[in-house]
């Protein structure tokens, strides 16, 4: 199978959101549609949903993902939360669901031969920080998406996930807030396409007021509500770089125009209206992408 890519020196970052990227989904059906196809994919949290999709380069999977699919009964409930499931069963969701008989069949075949350098960031409860895997941690869909839901794993409303001896949750927690530009830097690149799921004007507010509730919750792993109280600072100390690096001419952001989505919206008629709002935006920025990344 030949499969390459023709974006070499311009990173793809993917921010989470939850339910938000029933948005951002579109950007990945656009730019597969339009053969737009990046070396270099990140991905956190719900991002890194995105990120297989779109390496997979499947826009059937992207749209349901985040829009179908949670129509599942087995998606999650506060029952399965009470279970200890998670208010969105992650096992289901990531471990069972994209098996080719599963309700969410993942082509992996095709992520397998995709050439692209991938990055999923996690957040290490013991260590206290975000961790990057990449394509050597990954030896097929087993792997890949243990990591995904290990991105993915929100506190509170998702069980955290172990790989071998360590547990990990929700990558948002760590470095960059949720936006995985530190390990796009890290990794050498200097020119950046960032798909947000929060509008142009939002920054997030701190958790002032809030230590001694998160303490109290996260008592067992005190690196988790240091996480969450960290997050605030480091989203959007973030969010103020990507602006820098735009006026630099070295960062196209994509920003929603209008999120009516939570992270935790199930209602499929919400999901797909976003998702719809997400297409049009994306075509009608797409000259403006072709002309940054040189595809015009």
């Amino acid at each position: 199978m030949n499969i390459e890519s023709n974006v070499i020196d311009t990173a793809l970052i993917f921010e989470g959101g939850g339910m938000r990227a029933a948005y951002t989904s579109a950007v990945v059906t656009t730019l597969l549609g339009e053969g737009i196809f990046f070396d270099y994919v990140a991905g956190i949290s719900a991002g890194s949903s995105n990120l297989a999709n779109y390496v997979s380069r499947d826009p059937v999977r992207a749209h349901r993902s985040f829009v179908d699919f949670s129509a599942d009964p087995q998606f999650g409930s506060w029952g399965t939360w009470a279970q200890g499931k998670g208010l969105f069963n992650a096992e289901y969701i990531y471990e069972q669901a994209y098996f080719p008989d599963g309700a969410l069949p993942f082509d992996t075949e095709m992520f397998m031969a995709n050439p692209a350098r991938i990055r999923i960031g996690a957040f290490d409860v013991s260590a206290g920080q975000t961790v990057y895997w990449s394509r050597k941690d990954v030896k097929g869909a087993a792997d890949l998406m243990t990591r995904v839901r290990a991105s993915s794993s929100m506190p509170f409303f998702m069980p955290p996930t172990m790989i071998g001896s360590s547990m990990y949750i929700d990558g948002a927690l760590g470095a960059g807030g949720g936006i995985p530009l530190p390990i796009a830097i890290k990794d050498g690149y200097e020119k950046f396409f960032v798909v947000l799921s929060r509008e142009k004007s939002y920054m997030k507010q701190s958790h002032a007021g809030m230590d001694l509730a998160l303490k109290a919750w996260f008592h067992t792993y005190p690196t988790i509500a240091e996480g969450i109280a960290r997050r605030p600072s480091e989203y959007n100390a973030t969010r103020y770089q990507l602006m820098e690096l735009q006026r630099q001419g070295r960062a196209y952001l994509f920003y929603p125009e209008h999120m009516t989505l939570t992270n935790r919206t199930r209602d499929v008629s919400m999901l797909q209206a976003a998702y719809d709002m997400g297409l049009n935006q994306a075509r009608q920025e797409l000259p403006r992408w072709k002309e940054f990344l040189n595809l015009a």
